[in-house]
């Protein structure tokens, strides 16, 4: 199979939508079923993050157009695949070392402000995605998706900005930033899967 840059944009597009729908699921589960083992759907997102890495990085360098865009979806991924690994590998010990030792709980928080810090980055550089992607419907005659993409990704990038920068107890809520991350993201998909192909 050949991947040309529009199919391969199309994949990119359909990565970012599993993406987007996993982290609502594994919030729900988090806060309805904490019992519920969700190293698994934890692990998925991995993967899916490791290919959103491969084939943005294919984008990129086939790219004449929207560079920016996919560099930021590419690096993205990048910092997801260290949020998770960190997630999978570093909070259970831990958390068992702090339930050990009570002096050990900053330690553990500060591996948890760590992967958030990852997280919060790489939805600052997908929100960055959706303001050129969404510009670029823009600009191609779809002013609704293209202005609700641009606009939610500008949100993304200024309120990750912040709780990266004031960490996740600042003055603004973490669910906002990541929130908005994920709608940026979901509608960032969308205007890939219908995006020219003049690329």
């Amino acid at each position: 199979m050949e991947f040309t840059q529009s199919r391969t944009i199309k994949i990119i597009a359909i990565l970012l939508l599993l993406a987007a729908i996993s982290q609502p699921i594994y919030t729900a589960l988090y806060l309805g079923a904490p019992e519920f083992d969700r190293k698994f759907l934890w692990g998925l997102e991995g993967l899916i993050f490791v290919l959103i890495a491969a084939f943005s990085g294919s984008a990129l360098v086939m790219a004449k157009r929207y560079t920016l865009g996919f560099s930021a979806i590419a690096f993205s991924a990048v910092l997801n695949v260290m949020q998770v690994g960190v997630g999978l590998t570093q909070f259970g010990p831990f958390r068992l070392a702090a339930e050990a030792n009570a002096e050990l709980s900053g330690v553990a928080m500060s591996v948890v402000a760590f992967s958030f810090f990852g997280y919060n980055a790489a939805k600052i550089l997908l929100g960055l995605a959706a303001v050129v992607f969404g510009m670029a419907k823009m600009n191609q005659g779809n002013k609704a998706l293209g202005g609700v993409t641009a606009a939610l990704g500008a949100v993304a990038f200024i309120a990750n900005t912040i709780v990266m920068m004031f960490g996740l107890q600042g003055f603004l809520p973490s669910p906002v930033a990541g929130g908005s991350g994920v709608l940026a993201t979901l509608f960032l998909a969308i205007c890939l899967l219908s995006i020219s192909n003049e690329d």
